[in-house]
């Protein structure tokens, strides 16, 4: 089969499209025709070999976490799934078990390929609905679980306001409809070019990224700088009011008038791929892609996630 894969640690332009053996499931796993799969940072992240000292690859690595397609072989033990199944998930490479859930991992062979693995016993992994797209679907996995975890953990109120840092990614294309269909207003950062896109998802207000926070909100969530760069942020929280933040390294308290919460849900705990194709298939998870690929430009695909501003997600159909 077909597959993106990197020979060695390094840069995504040194990624090729080359031939590789199709996985095959063993028990409790099934295997999966991939229709799309999104780009996400850790398949260029890990390749580019940050973590090679705490997660060794082995290569070729064949990158991609998020997916959608069809159930072509389940193994021994399998219920949840039949072939000719459409499913859709999020499963991180095998590599990062020991960093992946505690109780039900989900873990692949990597979706940047024809065929693809995956552990069947997750709450990541669910059967796409029929009005959902594959395209849409690859898009909104690991966005719309991150963007769900993040309202259920702010329990947002109408009225309130909410500023999210880096709203015109793929976490932040997710969550900036959510907070505006739970009665908030929205301050969004954004650059000119994609105010118009923000507002139509639900953003009351844009501000761009050099520009000063407002001040006074309610809840502010960061989903784009590091964990150790919070202060402008929280400095635009009112006393009492939350942040929350999805980056690492985790945070420290950077102020004591404020709450402050790292949100990562590697079980499902706060709801699953379930919740997200409930939420997709009645309107309320818009996908924002912005730019499509095939498998064969799934390198250049990688290589612009790293190097340019993108908006919303990359989509590699298969």
């Amino acid at each position: 089969m077909k597959a993106v894969v990197a020979t060695s640690y390094g840069p995504p332009e040194d990624y090729e499209v080359a031939d590789v053996p199709v996985p095959r499931p063993g028990p409790g796993q099934l295997q999966v025709r991939i229709a799309a799969a999104s780009i996400n940072p850790a398949d260029v992240v890990l390749p580019g070999g940050a973590y090679r000292d705490s997660v060794a690859l082995e290569f070729p690595h064949v990158p991609g976490n998020d997916f959608a397609g069809t159930v072509t072989e389940v193994g021994a033990g399998v219920t949840a799934f039949a072939v000719g199944d459409e499913i859709f998930g999020q499963a991180v490479p095998r590599a990062l078990r020991a960093m992946a859930g505690a109780t039900r991992p989900s873990l692949s062979t990597g979706s940047l390929a024809e065929y693809a693995v995956f552990e069947a016993d997750t709450p990541l992994l669910t059967h796409r609905p029929p009005g959902l797209s594959a395209t849409d679907a690859a898009a909104l996995a690991t966005t719309g679980l991150t963007a769900r975890a993040l309202l259920v953990t702010a329990r947002p109120k109408a009225g309130e306001t909410a500023l999210v840092v880096g709203a015109t990614g793929g976490v932040g294309t997710a969550l900036v409809p959510l907070l505006a269909a739970a009665g908030m207003h929205v301050v969004a950062t954004a650059t000119a070019a994609d105010e118009a896109l923000l507002r139509d998802l639900g953003a009351a207000e844009t501000v761009g990224y050099a520009d000063v926070h407002p001040e006074g909100v309610d809840l502010a969530f960061n989903l784009v700088l590091p964990g150790d760069r919070l202060a402008g942020i929280a400095g635009a929280v009112r006393p009492g009011g939350r942040l929350l933040t999805i980056t690492f390294p985790p945070p420290e308290r950077v102020r004591d008038d404020i709450g402050l919460e790292f949100v990562l849900d590697l079980d499902g705990a706060l709801g699953g791929m379930r919740e997200v194709a409930e939420l997709a298939a009645g309107g309320a998870l818009p996908a924002t892609i912005s730019r499509r690929y095939t498998l064969d430009e799934g390198p250049r695909a990688c290589t612009d996630f790293l190097r340019e501003h993108t908006t919303g997600k990359l989509v590699v159909t298969v």
